[in-house]
């Protein structure tokens, strides 16, 4: 990919002001659009994916799709958003190059959902001419969560209880023409959380 059209750097302070953050997002994203998630284990993907769920209206309890590589969350007739597109969230991380990634046949729902990919940078940029690439930081020296936050059962958790309060900076880029302008973003993304 080029470079980006824009980057937006942020400061969360907590799991509930990154998930407020992803809110905001997602309440403007719109069916074909594609979002690459990218941090370390416990910076916060699945908590700002939340986030755009609850933004795109769909349906609550997404966690992580690290055991099934893909989960589709559908939009609520009842929600913020009816009739708007579903999320499709995809965790990339066992995946090791676009081939595998075609193979699950994104292609297929990119035009009428919207598509979140965790560890997808490097894998995902041929699907479409526009992306935004959030990255996500836990401060310097955190630790990962313990591994019995990790459960096949419940997903993995990205916060662990003994550091919701650690900030975490959010970066954001927008690339292509769906995000030629910055401004496209809601007033609450542009400032500290």
């Amino acid at each position: 990919m080029s470079d980006p059209q824009w980057e937006l750097s942020l400061t969360a302070q907590s799991a509930e002001a990154t998930h407020a953050l992803a809110a905001a997002l997602g309440a403007v994203l719109e069916a074909g659009d594609l979002v690459i998630l990218t941090g370390e284990l416990g910076a916060g993907k699945t908590t700002f994916t939340q986030g755009l769920g609850e933004g795109l209206g769909v349906r609550a309890g997404i966690i992580s799709p690290t055991f099934v590589l893909v989960r589709i969350h559908p939009n609520l007739a009842d929600g913020p958003r009816p009739g708007g597109p579903d999320l499709v969230h995809v965790d990339a991380y066992r995946l090791e190059s676009a081939a595998e990634i075609d193979d699950i046949d994104l292609e297929n729902t990119m035009d009428s959902t919207v598509t979140v990919v965790e560890w997808g940078r490097g894998r995902v940029e041929h699907l479409s001419d526009s992306l935004l690439d959030v990255e996500l930081h836990r401060p310097l020296g955190a630790s990962a969560p313990a591994a019995s936050t990790q459960d096949a059962s419940a997903g993995v958790l990205d916060f662990d209880t003994d550091d919701d309060d650690e900030p975490r900076t959010i970066l954001i880029r927008g690339f292509g023409p769906r995000w030629a302008e910055q401004p496209l973003l809601p007033a609450a993304l542009k400032g500290n959380s």
